[in-house]
């Protein structure tokens, strides 16, 4: 069985982190303050995870079974107790278990999953995905800086749409457990072509 660590979640619909990638943060709520305080005194990690958005329970909702722990990687700690930060991605997770704690914050048993750093995408996958990115930005007036996208290795250009796309829940969550980096790109190509169009030729089913 593979090992396993305890980590402090931060349930956010929407919100995707990937190894190697940043996401800023700003954390306002008293349990998450405290979730940073204990990070900033052990070892900074925060782990990132969807919660499920038919969960019946508002205040800890059911969770999605991966998400990515992060490092924090820059911290500014307000006067009025809430902090700005940066994380930055360490590596994907699948949660075995949560924990019954004492404290505000979750906390769960995880299976740290095993990060990939060489993969690249074909040159043809490569530019369908430029080709759609810069429709998808057309339609929904993103000003993009294309000269520095074409300068992007293919992880950091799939994984940097995917963290900021303005994708529902459940698309989000699909791109975040895609396996491998082609999957994760052909499925880009395909939520950019359905929530960038609107008329109704174009359908995506997500399990």
């Amino acid at each position: 069985m593979s090992e396993t660590t305890r980590l402090s979640i931060f349930p956010l619909p929407g919100a995707l982190l990937f190894p190697q990638l940043h996401l800023p943060l700003h954390i306002f709520e008293p349990r998450h303050r405290a979730m940073v305080s204990d990070a900033m005194a052990r070892d900074r990690r925060i782990a990132m995870i969807q919660p499920r958005p038919d969960s019946d329970d508002v205040d800890a909702p059911d969770l999605f079974d991966v998400g990515c722990v992060g490092k924090i990687a820059e911290v500014e700690a307000l006067d009025d107790g809430r902090y700005n930060l940066i994380l930055q991605g360490v590596s994907l997770f699948r949660l075995r278990r949560e924990l019954v704690v004492t404290t505000p914050f979750r906390q769960v048993e995880a299976e740290l999953l095993p990060l990939a750093t060489d993969e690249t995408l074909s040159l043809g996958a490569r530019a369908a995905l430029e080709l759609e990115s810069r429709r998808f930005a057309d339609a929904h007036g993103y000003a993009v800086d294309w000269k520095s996208v074409g300068r992007l290795d293919d992880m950091s250009l799939v994984n940097g749409i995917a963290q900021i796309a303005p994708f529902d829940v459940a698309a989000k969550q699909a791109l975040l457990e895609a396996h491998d980096l082609a999957a994760r790109a052909e499925l880009l190509v395909q939520l950019m072509q359905f929530f960038g169009r609107h008329d109704g030729e174009d359908r995506v089913t997500l399990q």
